[in-house]
């Protein structure tokens, strides 16, 4: 299905490895012409140089920098002062009990996780309105509304992210702007991959059984019992990116595999 984005610029935020290179890699599928970022200039100038083997007719670009340092944010919006698609990925995360949670800490959960990302829109967002065109896609968790009490820090600024989202996404009413959040649940990222090994390390053993028995241990509440795949979110996200999404204002879109049990 071609999603009529051919030709659109994106920067995703944090695009070296996960959720974010899974979506920049979905979004050059379709013709987007992707900013990588993340803070090694190395990792990014590699995933730049594999999405342009990949997709030859696509013209991805490095943009490393550290998104909570303001003078690098700054000078990336120089270098790149106009994109249609905004996809705010980047997030640090890690359990933590409670009482070992710092003040420092929560600031600097709140600075990576939301101030950096606020700091991107606040630039691009009124372009966007401008041309009467873009998209806005934060990349929260369901952690924003089903709180496990296992990482309260990460948690405070998923949760604010979607109330960042519905505020920003007033602001579009009338316009061919969008802004989103994307709720996915426990992923299949490289650091969890390695979890899973580390818990599981017998070789005769499947890693599909070793998933299977993670969950079953771990996570009995979620329903499809696997970890979701990272390009099934990338495929979600392109797909909100796309015209055919352009009904989606200020919306918590959920791919928790039915981790949070309520209705809404």
């Amino acid at each position: 299905m071609d999603m009529g984005l051919n030709n659109k610029t994106a920067l995703v935020t944090g695009s070296t490895k996960g959720i974010g290179k899974a979506i920049a890699i979905e979004l050059a599928k379709e013709g987007v012409n992707v900013l990588i970022n993340g803070r090694n200039y190395d990792d990014v100038e590699r995933t730049v140089n594999e999405i342009k083997s990949d997709f030859p007719d696509t013209f991805p670009q490095n943009a490393a920098a550290d998104l909570v340092n303001i003078e690098q944010r700054e000078a990336l919006f120089e270098k790149f002062p106009h994109v249609d698609i905004l996809v705010n990925n980047m997030g640090i995360y890690e359990i933590m009990h409670y009482e070992d949670v710092t003040d420092e800490i929560w600031e600097t959960y709140f600075r990576t996780n939301v101030l950096a990302a606020n700091g991107l829109c606040k630039f691009y967002l009124p372009k966007m309105l401008n041309s009467d065109y873009g998209r806005i896609i934060f990349i929260a968790s369901e952690e924003a509304i089903m709180p496990s009490g296992q990482m309260p820090q990460y948690c405070m600024t998923k949760s604010a992210l979607l109330s960042l989202s519905k505020s920003l996404s007033k602001l579009t009413k009338g316009t061919g702007v969008t802004v989103n959040t994307i709720m996915p649940g426990p992923t299949l990222s490289e650091n969890v991959q390695q979890i899973i090994e580390s818990v599981y390390p017998d070789e005769n053993m499947t890693f599909s059984q070793k998933e299977k028995d993670f969950m079953a241990a771990n996570l009995p509440q979620s329903e499809i019992q696997r970890f979701i795949k990272p390009i099934e979110i990338g495929r979600l996200a392109a797909f909100v990116c796309s015209p055919y999404a352009s009904a989606f204002k200020g919306s918590p879109i959920r791919m928790d595999g039915g981790m949070v049990p309520t209705i809404f």
